[in-house]
């Protein structure tokens, strides 16, 4: 075991499928890296397994139109601090780090060398639930900051739009892989997760990010 994370040593390489982590997929105005799986299988199931379980999972809430919407989608926050996070119109005030998110924290951070103070986590049940689209821009995250995004569990379609030029592109996120928005990703692009009738299994997605306005 590693004594800096708790993961196993990699005998599973993250470039087995000859994925390179430092390729930009996007054309202009951002950038977003995708590095395949980075966390064994075996050890992916244990974290997905146990995130289900002790997580303090809510279902999300936005105000749209002036009108109140419960999703059925179920979301977390956890930080550094337990300060508050506001997008769609609604407040959220952080969790302390349980000892899987530091793990995972820890890890995120030695394979991307960027340092994080919160994540959101948002859970898809089915293939029925997914994200429209949207940009990570609130004021409370740092300005063109990486958001680490870590996938657990059912393999599901990533989109990303652009804003102007309506241009899109599409990555499968796969079961313990990573992708990093850096950049002005979030200025020019549009992403989501759209739904889908093909996948009965649940998927975790944990958002690392950097919150610079802490609300006391």
């Amino acid at each position: 075991m590693s004594k800096k994370t708790g993961f196993h040593d990699r005998s599973y390489d993250l470039f087995d499928e000859q994925i390179d982590p430092s390729e930009n997929y996007l054309p202009k105005d951002g950038i977003v890296n995708y590095y395949g799986p980075v966390i064994p299988p075996q050890d992916a199931d244990n974290y997905l397994r146990r995130l289900l379980e002790h997580i303090e999972w809510k279902h999300d809430e936005a105000v749209i139109f002036g009108k109140h919407i419960v999703t059925q989608r179920k979301v977390a926050w956890y930080a550094d601090q337990p300060f508050e996070y506001t997008y769609s119109k609604i407040s959220r005030r952080a969790l302390p780090w349980t000892t899987e998110l530091s793990a995972l924290k820890a890890r995120i951070e030695e394979l991307t060398g960027e340092t994080f103070n919160s994540c959101l986590l948002n859970l898809y049940q089915t293939g029925s639930e997914g994200m429209a689209w949207h940009s990570d821009a609130e004021k409370d995250l740092k300005r063109n900051g990486a958001i680490a995004s870590l996938s657990l569990g059912a393999e599901r379609k990533f989109s990303l739009k652009h804003k102007q030029s309506k241009e899109t592109l599409s990555i499968d996120l796969q079961h313990g892989s990573l992708l990093v928005m850096k950049g002005t990703t979030q200025t020019h692009w549009l992403h989501r997760v759209p739904p889908t009738k093909k996948v009965s299994e649940p998927r975790v997605n944990l958002t690392f990010r950097t919150i610079t306005v802490i609300k006391e």
